[in-house]
């Protein structure tokens, strides 16, 4: 009769929320690198076209980092003031920010020359985004209380909108039509602007709002969903949903942060929403259920948040002036986050990108390799199948000569699965071989046996077999105890810990019996009723 391998049982695990497939693939962001500048960074915006360069702004300059080396390609410093919100244009080409003198410069991304100087607002400018549909425009949001869509060509203003009572700190264009524009500002709304007509169409927010839903506290960032039927916008620690095409109505409120969030941004296809805040949490939430699915911890209040367009880094810039950038490493088997051929590519205009050689070789045929052909044999030819013969792990070879300390020694190692050692004791104790296993042994061989016993005798899956190993142990060793300092320890720990986890049983009873009691006591009274 042939050895029959020891069978390694499998313990039911109970299913834990912590890995889920969600969570998973969020933690592949890892390895963050930490940039340090010399003053907060306060806007990170990654290029739409690839290779997805980003601008870091910070200071009195906006620096553009290589995505693969984390490495300064540019720096432009030619503001007069602290910079604010550099945003990249979808070619990749121009650069846009703004400054708190209220001046709105368009850069060359390659010469770092101004292209165009914006001179109009009066404060601080702390949005300047490129409209995303058509390329000539940009987007300025000011301190005072203004929102102008500019020109580029002409260099003049399209619209001025005039609403706003007090600071306007976020606004964009909408990414579907490029004549509306949602903005957030301190006096507590989000509001709605179409450049066709010079106004406000919707406000969301305020007092007067249809739902009763109000802001107490500044907006401090606005987010549209991509279709333009519903926004996002932030205000203090709670995150708001507006339904647009009901007219401006709240559909959720979500107070997941203990401090103020201070950035939004979405994942490639607005499946999640990305939220960072001064409490130096990043939580990613689920746009189908508006539930948390993952969060970030980081050493510092957030105040800008980005991911690429790839979905490859994770860019935060934090108060302390230091910028966190995670990457992931995409599996092979995923598929790429945009099409060369996508309406997106085609609309951010980077033709150069496509004639660089990504895109496939068009009318070029395709030479199959040559494969060997395999032989055929004849259809009524009798074939002996051949069976190759199982390899026998360490412990079942030892098992199968007899050497049964040796095989307990085996799986006494540190990357052997506690399930495998307590599947070979198992068998030891079938085969009456555990007093063999255990005996004969001085300190040295003693201890891994007492470690394996401590570390896992109040698992629930072990706990039984560790107290029958462990009075078999002791039964044995008792008479030389004293005489190894090491030991004595080990077995005293053991003592300590079984005696824990014996109070901590008896607490487990006390709460059972009590939540009987409740449960019993609220069947009864609803049963009466």
């Amino acid at each position: 009769m042939d050895y029959q391998p020891v069978v390694v049982r499998k313990h039911a695990r109970p299913a834990s929320t912590k890995h889920n497939a969600e969570s998973r693939y969020w933690r592949q962001y890892k390895h963050p690198v930490f940039i340090k500048e010399y003053a907060p960074v306060t806007s990170v915006h990654f290029s739409p076209s690839k290779p997805h360069r980003y601008a870091v702004t910070a200071a009195t300059r906006v620096q553009i980092y290589a995505p693969r080396t984390q490495k300064v390609t540019k720096t432009i410093s030619r503001f007069k003031d602290v910079a604010r919100s550099g945003n990249i244009r979808g070619d990749g080409k121009l650069v846009v920010a703004g400054d708190d003198t209220g001046l709105v410069q368009v850069f060359d991304m390659n010469s770092r020359a101004i292209l165009r100087t914006f001179d109009v607002h009066k404060q601080p400018v702390h949005v300047a985004k490129f409209s995303a549909l058509d390329h000539t425009q940009v987007l300025s949001c000011s301190d005072d209380t203004t929102v102008k869509l500019w020109d580029i060509p002409s260099q003049a203003a399209i619209t001025t909108f005039y609403d706003h009572t007090d600071y306007v700190r976020s606004g964009q264009v909408c990414t579907h039509n490029p004549h509306l524009i949602l903005t957030g500002s301190y006096d507590t709304t989000v509001r709605l602007f179409d450049s066709r007509t010079g106004e406000c169409e919707m406000v969301m927010g305020d007092a007067s709002n249809q739902s009763g839903t109000r802001n107490t506290a500044p907006v401090e960032q606005v987010l549209m969903f991509p279709s333009g039927t519903a926004a996002l916008s932030a205000s203090g620690p709670i995150l708001r949903v507006w339904d647009i095409v009901a007219g401006g109505r709240c559909t959720r409120a979500m107070s997941n942060h203990q401090k103020t969030v201070t950035s939004l941004a979405f994942n490639s296809d607005a499946s999640r929403v990305l939220t960072g805040s001064l409490d130096q949490m990043v939580k990613v939430y689920d746009v189908s259920t508006y539930r948390v699915v993952h969060t970030m911890r980081y050493p510092a209040p957030i105040l800008c948040l980005a991911i690429s367009p790839d979905e490859t880094h994770i860019a935060a810039g934090m108060s302390d002036g230091t910028l966190s950038v995670r990457r992931r490493q995409p599996k092979a088997s995923e598929p790429a986050a945009q099409d060369v051929f996508s309406i997106a590519s085609l609309r951010s205009g980077a033709f150069e990108s496509f004639l660089g050689g990504s895109l496939p070789t068009l009318g070029q045929g395709r030479v199959k390799e040559k494969k060997k052909a395999k032989p055929v044999g004849d259809v009524d030819e009798l074939k002996v199948e051949n069976k190759r013969k199982k390899r026998l792990r360490e412990y079942d070879r030892l098992l199968k000569n007899f050497k049964y300390s040796a095989a307990l020694d085996s799986v006494l190692r540190k990357n052997v699965a506690p399930t495998t050692a307590f599947s070979l004791i198992q068998e030891l104790i079938h085969r009456d071989g555990l007093r063999t296993a255990l005996g004969g042994r001085d300190d040295v061989l003693l201890e891994p046996v007492l470690r394996l016993l401590l570390k896992h005798v109040t698992d629930p899956r072990f706990g039984e077999m560790v107290c029958d190993v462990a009075n078999i142990v002791i039964e044995m060793y008792t008479p030389v105890l004293g005489q190894s300092p090491l030991i004595d320890t080990l077995f005293a720990r053991l003592r300590k810990k079984v005696t824990a986890e014996l109070r901590f049983q008896k607490e487990l009873v006390k709460a059972k019996g009590a939540l009987d009691m409740l449960l019993a006591s609220a069947a009864l009274s609803v049963a009466q009723s």
